[in-house]
């Protein structure tokens, strides 16, 4: 048994138990994975697939049992090469984040500025995408730090900590109607086309939950994955935006208005998340700090014994 038997197993699995796109993402051959598994089978004196003619097309039961094993030790295998590395180049490595286009256009810019003056031999990377292709990237180790809303909390093996909370906040282009409201409501919002997020992103289950709690039906027309797309619709005068109110900048978006909408939709918490029982550089450590000050690496190292 090796661990090169372990990741071919694990790969096979992560394809949909596709061996020949576990080769094509492990750089080898089909009939090679193919072998490696046979033989670890054969050491272990189970079936790891159920098998229909050559083709696999389930796990047993030992055999879920065997994946669970693996890829436990395929995992502390990474935590000790990260000791490694650790020890060998303090000051430098890789970090991968992965995020929505609201934190890297409008929270990120700062934090990645201080942390590449700090770790300039560090090099970063920036996934974007909704919190679940987020969620799924951190757990499938194509990056190291995930950052975005609660949803992410879902995921049974990420360890998800409370960063910051936002609100949403309306826009319309100057001179719109509802700028002589003294105070929105729900039921005024309803009354115009509305420009928001797509379901997976920034928060909008608590856009749809206001309007469903109120018995209001919104006419939400257009929908985007980003907070510029929403802003650019709303200055071409097809609708009234609501987005997050931390992607509004008054002195670049001077050709809208926006308008405070914090008690008309509950608060959203940004979170970021990390896979369980990971070894974190030093320098993740203290990005992480850079992000949301009050995650000191000891809160953070103790979130991830105690979860």
């Amino acid at each position: 048994m090796n661990l090169q038997q372990l990741r071919y197993l694990n790969e096979v699995v992560r394809r949909g138990l596709n061996i020949s796109e576990a080769a094509a993402a492990l750089y080898t051959s089909q009939p090679g994975i193919s072998k490696q598994i046979k033989l670890l089978e054969e050491e272990l004196g189970i079936e790891i697939f159920v098998r229909n003619g050559k083709r696999i097309v389930a796990l047993t039961g030992p055999g879920k049992t065997i994946l669970d094993i693996a890829q436990r030790i395929l995992h502390e295998s990474d935590n000790l090469k990260q000791v490694g590395q650790e020890y060998r180049g303090q000051d430098s490595g890789h970090l991968i984040l992965a995020t929505t286009h609201t934190q890297a256009r409008y929270v990120l810019p700062q934090v990645v500025k201080q942390f590449i003056k700090r770790y300039p031999k560090v090099k970063l990377g920036l996934h974007q995408g909704n919190p679940t292709q987020i969620a799924e990237q951190v757990l499938n180790r194509e990056a190291d730090v995930a950052i975005a809303s609660e949803s992410i909390m879902l995921f049974d093996g990420l360890v998800s900590l409370p960063c910051y909370e936002w609100h949403h906040c309306v826009v319309v282009p100057p001179r719109h109607p509802l700028l002589e409201i003294k105070k929105l409501t729900l039921a005024k919002l309803a009354e115009y086309p509305i420009i928001t997020y797509d379901h997976a992103f920034s928060g909008r289950s608590k856009i749809d939950e206001a309007f469903a709690a109120a018995n209001i039906e919104p006419n939400i027309t257009l929908t985007a994955i980003d907070a510029d797309v929403i802003k650019t619709y709303v200055e071409l005068g097809l609708g009234i935006g609501i987005l997050a109110e931390l992607a509004f900048i008054p002195e670049r978006d001077r050709h809208l208005r926006k308008l405070e909408a914090a008690h008309l939709f509950k608060p959203t918490t940004t979170h970021l998340a990390v896979r369980k029982n990971e070894y974190l550089r030093g320098y993740t450590y203290d990005f992480i700090g850079l992000f949301a000050p009050h995650l000191t690496r000891e809160v953070v190292a103790g979130a991830m014994r105690n979860d």
